[in-house]
């Protein structure tokens, strides 16, 4: 018999302004490096491993891809393998990108981008990705002040043509809010999982009665954020895990994809398996009783 392969479209679509993204998607933190993403003395990842899985990626209906110009270790920039996998790139193929987060050549963290830097940051991620535009753009936001000026100075970007629709990262709803009433908002991309702030629960569904999407990021590895997942999993959500014979790391995916048709997912992986298993978690339907299992876990530090 022969065994039927999991695709990203087996959760359905949702819509990033004018453009169309099956919900299962891919970010691309973890390509530059093996090991913690975002630290000075990472590991170059081999960069034929990193090609082949964007391109399987690809193949098993990934049409959404999460990156940014400081997703790089020593030798790797994600932008630039993802231009040497994909370019020219497939018409379905939506490229988010985010700004504001700096980093020197080291590697080393330096101050957000002002309005005046933000341009710069722009630019630079279309010549890494060798496009004349981007899809979509995601202010990365520090803390809970105003985002006007910042999101501004976006907005003429995108009038200019630079970058095709506007979107939040790291944000509260009061953020949302200001942003749109400067320019509109497709997306919003913050820190959400299991057990990781159910305070942001109504947050989630008020972007999708707006018709904005909420794409988590971290979904899998909650506390263990750019370190990976580690530790003792709650024995219930482990339990409902083992009765559909998966992982906890697709099992966590499948419960951000049932937070509301709105919710993107955005698993990140340099493994082939691993990237295999993500997708095929598109798939996975859990019941009521299931679902309940998993909102006590979900509530349980509260």
């Amino acid at each position: 018999m022969t065994q039927h392969t999991l695709t990203a479209d087996a959760a359905g679509t949702w819509r990033l302004g004018d453009r169309t993204v099956n919900r299962l998607g891919f970010g691309a933190m973890r390509l530059p490096q093996t090991g913690p993403a975002l630290v000075p003395d990472a590991v170059p990842r081999d960069r034929s491993q990193a090609v082949a899985v964007l391109r399987r990626a690809r193949d098993l209906g990934v049409n959404h891809i999460d990156t940014a110009a400081f997703y790089f270790s020593p030798l790797r920039s994600a932008n630039e393998l993802i231009n040497t996998a994909l370019a020219p790139y497939p018409d379905d193929l939506v490229i988010t990108t985010k700004v504001g987060p700096a980093r020197g050549p080291a590697g080393d963290w330096t101050a957000h981008a002002g309005p005046a830097e933000l341009r710069g940051q722009v630019e630079e991620n279309l010549r890494q990705l060798g496009r004349d535009h981007l899809d979509v753009v995601n202010l990365r936001v520090n803390g809970t002040g105003s985002v006007a000026e910042r999101f501004g100075a976006l907005a003429d970007l995108r009038q200019a043509g630079l970058i095709r629709h506007l979107g939040l990262s790291n944000v509260h709803p009061h953020q949302l809010a200001e942003a749109q009433a400067v320019a509109p908002v497709v997306c919003v991309q913050n820190r959400y999982g299991i057990g990781i702030r159910p305070d942001h629960d109504a947050f989630v569904r008020a972007c999708g009665e707006q018709g904005i999407a909420y794409v988590p990021f971290y979904s899998i590895a909650a506390t263990g954020g750019q370190y990976g997942r580690g530790g003792a999993e709650d024995p219930a959500l482990a339990a409902v895990a083992r009765a559909h014979g998966v992982g906890t790391a697709e099992l966590r995916l499948a419960w951000t994809l049932h937070r509301g048709p709105n919710v993107l997912a955005i698993p990140g992986t340099g493994d082939l398996a691993h990237l295999a298993a993500n997708v095929a978690a598109a798939s996975l339907r859990l019941s009521a009783e299931e679902l309940a299992a998993l909102e006590a876990v979900h509530r349980a530090g509260e």
